[in-house]
């Protein structure tokens, strides 16, 4: 059975991309459109590795990754943040809310799935 992977991105081209490039790996993917309907979708279905944006109306990705880690199920599952947002002050205000990693926009599909591929099994 193939690993489910959660993306969460308010911009559906770089929903897009990333969902195309999981597939294409052999990834289940479920997409979201901000941090509470990625909360919403979690909830609903357990999925084994998280990928957000920081940047997002409603709710943003570092407070998904709180509300995420506050869930017994989602404890220990992966969680990566994709963004544009670069600075060591952000990325300690990831890894303290609990992100497993950090991958800045715009992506390398081929690192994007070794990243992916080390924290998943």
């Amino acid at each position: 059975m193939s690993k489910i992977i959660l993306v969460v991105d308010d911009s559906s081209s770089m929903r897009q991309m990333v969902a195309f490039t999981l597939t294409s790996s052999g990834y289940t993917v479920i997409q979201a459109l901000d941090g509470q309907d990625a909360l919403e979708k979690a909830n609903e279905q357990q999925v084994d590795l998280v990928l957000t944006d920081q940047n997002m109306p409603i709710m943003d990705g570092l407070t998904l990754i709180q509300n995420l880690r506050e869930l017994p199920l989602y404890q220990k599952t992966p969680i990566l943040m994709l963004t544009t947002e670069s600075s060591d002050d952000m990325k300690l205000k990831g890894k303290a809310a609990g992100a497993t990693g950090w991958l800045i926009k715009p992506f390398d599909p081929i690192r994007l799935i070794e990243v992916i591929q080390k924290v998943i099994n």
